[in-house]
């Protein structure tokens, strides 16, 4: 007996939004199957305002009110049984997110919760990262978003710590991440894997999704520290209309993914790692997974 439930995760992030829609499909004694049916991704860069602002403009919340009316309607076409909408780090800092979440709830009938870096840690780690991890090795998880990056160490299968630091992609676009949080950040990549021979990265985020994908290796395949430190310079010598023009990147990606590389780079440097490996998962596959299993 094959039985296929349809679900939704948006994600409501610092550079863009998402609505994924997944099919569930359960099978009698066997472990369910999550397949993508629909992913709709719209270039509202919230951080744009968060950071610099600190409110949310006009603009860009008419954007996401329309944004959410269809998604909305996507949803009852696709005849979803369940969604959660998440917001990150750009809507926890812009002081008027209550009322935005309030008018998107009037609206657009789609109820948002804003997340906290901890929540979205554990919703992303809670993804399909059980069967990359080999129980006798251990990884460190970066999740790199807009407005923050997430830092999760895994050893022996189990997670041994986990911390959010405010550089996102977006932040450091705007030169608003300051040393001080770059040796933050190196001090505690160093602490927490110092105790550890070998240490290998594993990567989320459109950005390394994306220099995975320009790679050209099959998804089990690792890529390696010499090949990400190359692209980081091939990209950079590249200008913005270059990137977009010869490497056929969105202009919402163009001018951010030099920065994620360069926080990927400086985890791997930092806690000794040679390779990364970039899996198929993001915060809107864990939201998925956690609502079919009762866990948010």
């Amino acid at each position: 007996m094959i039985n296929i439930r349809k679900y939704a995760a948006i994600d409501i992030g610092s550079n863009a939004m998402r609505l994924l829609i997944s099919n569930v499909v359960e099978q009698d004694g066997k472990e369910p199957q999550f397949n993508k049916s629909s992913l709709v991704r719209v270039p509202i860069r919230l951080g744009q305002d968060a950071f610099t602002v600190g409110e949310i403009s006009e603009e860009n919340i008419d954007r996401m009110v329309d944004a959410m009316k269809a998604f909305n309607l996507l949803m009852k076409v696709h005849k979803v049984e369940r969604y959660m909408a998440f917001a990150t780090s750009a809507m926890r800092e812009a002081y008027n997110a209550k009322e935005v979440v309030a008018l998107i709830k009037k609206k657009a009938d789609i109820k948002i919760e804003i997340i906290d870096g901890k929540k979205e840690a554990a919703i992303i780690a809670s993804t399909d990262l059980h069967h990359l991890l080999k129980t006798d090795e251990t990884y460190l998880f970066v999740d790199v978003g807009g407005g923050s990056t997430e830092f999760t160490l895994f050893s022996d299968g189990k997670l041994i710590n986990s911390r959010s630091f405010k550089a996102g992609t977006v932040r450091l676009l705007n030169n608003m991440v300051h040393d001080s949080v770059w040796d933050e950040i190196e001090k505690w990549i160093k602490t927490n894997t110092a105790d550890y021979e070998e240490v290998t990265l594993i990567g989320s985020g459109g950005n390394i999704n994306k220099l995975f994908k320009m790679s050209g290796k099959q998804q089990e395949k690792p890529l390696s520290y010499i090949y990400i430190n190359s692209q980081y310079a091939f990209l950079n010598s590249l200008t913005y209309e270059q990137r977009i023009a010869e490497l056929g990147l969105n202009s919402d990606r163009a001018d951010v993914i030099i920065h994620a590389t360069r926080i990927y780079l400086n985890a791997m440097k930092w806690s000794g790692a040679r390779q990364i490996y970039v899996p198929k998962i993001g915060l809107s596959d864990g939201i998925v997974k956690a609502m079919y299993y009762g866990k948010i």
